[in-house]
């Protein structure tokens, strides 16, 4: 048992009570006191720092992304101690371009590896390309017969994915609603968006003709062009989830997008921050021409969340939004994203200055 006592509680929107009390690994109370006696408790006294939900990526090279330089250009795993001092405590792990070399059996012994850690880790099937690569024979089989699967990777509008039809996706959509319903996790296709001048014409094609499937659908790199970014604008206020990498190329920063897409009318509770990282970043130096290529960072999605705050874009509790309660709902993640009863005990605590201080998975400590 912990009891979390003088905190400000962002759930993430502010609540008035000030002490939360765990049990195991979930939140058994929320009060402005909490009385325990007879029973061992420890007090975890924060003096009035904020307690936050835990932060949730959503798109992670949990095994390091694939090398497009030869062998010696393939990204190494991250590690929990990574995660945690950015406060995740929930991640999803996915390959990128290479679904040869990083294998779908590493992929899931990584994320069986982060949980075993204390983290939540999950994992989606396949990967760029198409055919789709699965474990078990189908994506639908992979989603209701592995426990940590809860969608399935594609790419589009990249000059390095398959090109996929519109018959192709809804197949996929497909595979990933019947696998998803008869699991009971939902279920997402997820799909990177290169710079291509083909954007998300399929998708919203799709989105028209078949709204009931727009949930199934999670666009991610929604900002590397602006044309790209205004059709996911529109993908939002149809419904649809927009996720804005952090990391990767963009046309502006992460935390600016936010406030334009805002601007333009997409709903908050559809926008999405992930960070893509331990995927490879080219380096060429300007001097010598050597190419490198280094993981990408995983505390972006951080770094923005503070920007969007300290940038007057938006309060502490709707910038949360988008790395807790926005992600967990796109993963249909129900007991992730907020600070309730019954809710996973999962805590990141922060300063006034935003510095995270303390971080908490499933009840326990981890920095």
């Amino acid at each position: 048992m912990i009891l979390f006592k003088n905190c400000k509680i962002y759930s993430p929107e502010p609540l008035k009570e000030t002490e939360v009390l765990v049990v195991g690994d979930k939140i058994a109370a929320i009060s402005d006191k909490i009385s325990i006696s007879g029973i061992d408790v420890q007090e975890v006294d924060l003096q009035g720092r904020y307690l936050c939900p835990g932060f949730i990526d959503q798109h992670v090279h949990v095994i390091g992304g694939g090398g497009q330089f030869g062998f010696s250009s393939l990204i190494p795993e991250v590690t929990v101690d990574e995660l945690v001092s950015v406060g995740t405590t929930t991640v999803l792990g996915l390959l990128g371009t290479d679904g040869y070399v990083k294998q779908l059996q590493a992929l899931y012994s990584k994320t069986k590896a982060l949980c075993e850690q204390g983290l939540s880790a999950y994992m989606l099937t396949s990967y760029y390309g198409l055919p789709e690569i699965t474990m078990t024979g189908s994506v639908a089989s992979d989603l209701i017969f592995i426990d940590k699967v809860i969608g399935c990777k594609l790419a589009m509008s990249d000059d390095r994915s398959s090109f996929p039809t519109e018959q192709e996706i809804l197949r996929l959509v497909n595979q990933v609603r019947l696998g998803g319903f008869t699991s009971g996790k939902h279920g997402v296709l997820h799909i990177h968006l290169g710079n291509l001048e083909s954007k998300i014409d399929t998708l919203l094609d799709i989105a028209r003709k078949y709204p009931t499937l727009i949930s199934y659908l999670s666009p991610t790199h929604c900002i590397r062009t602006r044309p790209l970014f205004e059709q996911c604008v529109e993908f939002a206020k149809m419904g649809g989830m927009m996720d804005i990498s952090t990391g990767g190329t963009k046309f502006v920063d992460p935390w600016v997008a936010v406030g334009l897409a805002l601007e333009m009318g997409a709903p908050l509770e559809n926008l999405t921050f992930s960070s893509d990282g331990h995927g490879g970043v080219k380096r060429v130096d300007p001097l010598t021409g050597e190419v490198t290529y280094t993981p990408a960072p995983l505390d972006i999605n951080y770094k923005a969340f503070v920007h969007l705050v300290k940038d007057g874009v938006l309060p502490i509790e709707k910038a949360l939004s988008l790395i807790t309660t926005n992600p967990a709902k796109n993963l249909s993640l129900k007991n992730k994203g907020r600070i309730k009863v019954g809710a996973d005990a999962d805590f990141v605590v922060l300063d006034e200055n935003l510095a995270i201080s303390e971080v908490y998975a499933s009840g326990r400590k981890r920095l």
